[in-house]
């Protein structure tokens, strides 16, 4: 019995390879991955819980898992003004796609040609980009050229222009095509008789999709988080994005509770203020998070390596 156990075990031993983890090893891998992920996740689980939950229970016992009573007048309350939030919902949308699709396009035809080694101006254009990353003109004369000299002050142009090309991205490009696209590949393209046009939209585009995909979602992210601009650029309630209308409202209500003379005139005229203040920002947090998460497992099938495996074969 103990000699067909020993050998049991040698077989064991000999399956596992060099790098392989032993199951205890593996199982407290597995756990401490598990209650990460747990303490990652608990946070947005409270978030929408909260969203969920009574106001005066939330003030009064604070933030709970299991709420005191649940309600829905935090999206009552939002969506009152519903033709606001459907139109701010959907300028984001537009942005974050449009304005990603155009900046990947805009930023990939910079970063390629300075990324060969026979273009003869690549250094300098390299080095003006990175200049950017250094030194700019400052915030009068950036908001200057955009609402003067281009004219596009409440525009959902002022929303896009100031986002289409980040130096960072366009050297993290440059260097992705430089080092991952083999220039014996780009090479044998021209013997076979194709142009640059047709080498870049059939050859490098394909093989660079891990790293525009990677590209893509962080400008996703800057269009869809983005406030600063609809402050900046707009001036109405027409063309501002999900997150500065959010913004907007928070700072409505905030001055509204806040506020001893407002709060008088509604009580000497009859009426009560009551407006929810921790609900409404989770329910906030629920709606300009949610449509974004959707995004990550779009771009997360090009998140692999080897796409340039066997492209040249010896």
């Amino acid at each position: 019995m103990s000699e067909a156990i020993s050998v049991r075990k040698q077989r064991i031993a000999r399956k596992r390879g060099p790098n392989e983890l032993t199951p205890t090893a593996n199982l407290l891998v597995n756990v401490f991955f598990w209650i990460y992920t747990a303490a990652c996740i608990m946070p947005l689980v409270l978030v929408i819980i909260v969203s969920f939950s009574d106001e005066k229970g939330v003030l009064i016992h604070g933030y709970n898992f299991i709420p005191e009573a649940w309600s829905l007048e935090a999206y009552k309350f939002m969506f009152k003004d519903w033709h606001q939030i459907l139109r701010s919902f959907g300028i984001s949308v537009f942005l974050a796609t449009v304005g990603t699709a155009i900046s990947l396009v805009m930023m990939s035809l910079y970063a390629y040609p300075i990324s060969r080694s026979d273009f003869p101006h690549r250094s300098f254009f390299s080095f003006f980009m990175f200049f950017t990353m250094l030194f700019n003109g400052g915030l009068v004369p950036w908001y200057l050229v955009y609402t003067q000299m281009l004219d596009l002050k409440n525009t959902i142009a002022a929303l896009m222009l100031p986002l289409l090309v980040s130096a960072f991205f366009v050297l993290l490009l440059r260097t992705f095509f430089a080092n991952s696209i083999p220039m014996p590949l780009i090479e044998a393209a021209k013997i076979d008789g194709a142009g640059e046009v047709r080498i870049f939209s059939q050859i490098i585009i394909p093989l660079s999709l891990p790293v525009l995909a990677s590209v893509g979602l962080f400008q996703v992210l800057n269009y869809w988080n983005d406030w600063f601009l609809s402050l900046v650029f707009i001036s109405g309630s027409k063309n501002i994005n999900l997150q500065f209308m959010m913004y907007k409202t928070m700072l409505d209500i905030q001055f509204l509770t806040s506020n001893v003379q407002a709060s008088q005139g509604l009580s000497q005229a009859g009426g009560m203020l009551q407006l929810p203040t921790e609900t409404v920002r989770m329910a906030m947090a629920v709606l300009g998070i949610g449509p974004i998460v959707f995004a990550y497992p779009f771009f997360q099938k090009y998140f692999k390596k080897g796409l340039t495996v066997g492209a040249i074969k010896g």
